[in-house]
């Protein structure tokens, strides 16, 4: 046995390739993933790969290629863009002597870096965990394990093996557990949101769009945002107000390509905030010259997620790395509509807010209503949401110009003191 290197952070990557050139788009994301876990790309190998080895996956030569590469550039870790099975990571690992991570295992340690809620922190050590448990074997190799079943050949190897496949069935049914509380305190918090009747709008990207950035100047709101991948994960909601209304903004976990199953599993509750949204954000990186690749691939995951026949407004982020582009609505007629703003600058956020409208068709009332001195928290509220135009106050109480949302309007005429609203409700208007 090779003794493992505790600090794991100067890495070997290695890109797989079924024939011709390799995907260099491809190799740049998995570059981007190791420096996000915070390793220091050494070197950088492509292996084409015709028939994977059942053992290895690569070839011999180019497993001594590997070697001498890692030798050479000090790498002592070695990552592979490619999932690999147990075996296959275990015999790396003793041919190289080097730890070796596959591409689940990458993106599972940058999620365990990242996941600060308590809901985060369980759903990504169930999805660990489930990832190990197919990999315990390979940290008790150096002990003697059980050959057949005869009296007399079981190991220590094997004991505790045993012991420690049964621990981690214990702590998984825990995790499970816990998990499902938590799914049932987030869906009393929907039910609550629902029943606030605002409509519910869900940030979805590829990772790295901007959405967080995007979160923020849309809410004002203080969520973590860097220029990295899956700089953040666990959900954020707070309310925007819109023309004609407000609504309900989620930020969601950012999607990539190949996202492991046990990933997409353990975010499920998460995720179902893009799945019970009423409309979906989706967020582009204007400047990525792979913006069509990515918009296809987060259709993918949504149409997984049970997400993929929700509405979408596309939003292209970033505009403000490309020339000549300036805020704009497309509205194609057939399709999505498309807003073109720059989150980090502020521009276009105007624009993004009319084309929501828009999309939620949300629908307002204007008039006039008498409110008696009695009703004094109503006035009140109204002019909290700004929708006070004109007031005049007599013996009486208030005559009140308005420009009320429908569901604004709503929400307050079910409240003891709302019943001066009624006229309004009755004479609902569009948007002008």
């Amino acid at each position: 046995m090779f003794e493992r290197s505790k600090k794991g952070e100067h890495a070997l990557l290695i890109q797989p390739h079924a024939g011709g050139a390799p995907d260099e788009d491809l190799l740049e994301e998995f570059a981007d993933l190791a420096r996000s876990a915070g390793a220091t790309v050494a070197a950088v190998i492509t292996a084409r790969i015709d028939k994977p080895n059942a053992a290895i996956l690569i070839g011999s030569g180019k497993l001594d290629e590997v070697k001498a590469a890692a030798d050479a550039s000090g790498a002592d870790l070695i990552l592979v863009n490619h999932r690999l099975s147990p075996g296959q990571e275990r015999n790396l690992e003793k041919l190289l002597e080097r730890r070796v991570v596959d591409r689940t295992g990458l993106i599972l340690d940058i999620f365990s870096q990242r996941a600060h809620s308590a809901e985060g922190k369980l759903q990504v050590e169930l999805a660990q965990l489930k990832h190990m448990s197919t990999r315990l074997i390979r940290g008790w190799t150096h002990l003697e394990r059980q050959r057949g079943g005869s009296i007399g050949l079981r190991g220590p190897g094997e004991t505790q093996l045993e012991t420690d496949r049964r621990l981690l069935q214990k702590r998984l049914e825990q995790l499970q557990k816990r998990l499902d509380k938590v799914e049932v305190q987030r869906t009393q918090m929907r039910r609550a949101r629902m029943r606030s009747e605002l409509p519910r709008v869900a940030l979805v990207g590829y990772t790295n769009a901007g959405k967080s950035t995007l979160f923020n100047a849309m809410t004002g709101a203080d969520a973590y945002a860097a220029d990295q991948l899956f700089a953040t994960l666990d959900p954020t909601v707070r309310r925007i107000d819109l023309p004609g209304g407000g609504a309900v903004l989620a930020d969601t976990v950012g999607f990539v390509r190949d996202l492991p199953h046990d990933l997409v599993a353990a975010f499920r509750s998460t995720l179902s905030e893009a799945r019970e949204a009423d409309l979906l954000l989706h967020v582009i990186d204007a400047a990525d010259a792979l913006r069509d690749e990515r918009i296809a691939q987060v259709d993918e995951v949504l149409a997984d997620i049970g997400a993929g026949d929700l509405p979408q407004l596309l939003v292209f982020n970033k505009i403000d790395r490309l020339d000549d582009v300036a805020p704009r609505i497309d509205r194609p007629g057939e399709g999505k509509n498309r807003v073109w703003v720059s989150a980090r600058d502020g521009k276009g956020l105007d624009l993004l807010r009319e084309a929501l409208g828009e999309a939620l068709q949300l629908r307002h009332v204007t008039g006039s209503v008498r409110i008696a001195s009695q009703d004094a928290r109503l006035r009140a509220r109204l002019h909290e949401l700004g929708a006070v135009r004109s007031e005049q106050a007599d013996e009486h109480g208030w005559v009140v110009e308005v420009d009320l949302a429908v569901t604004d309007a709503e929400r307050l005429f079910a409240q003891p003191n709302g019943e001066a609203l009624r006229p309004l409700l009755e004479t609902v208007q569009a948007p002008t």
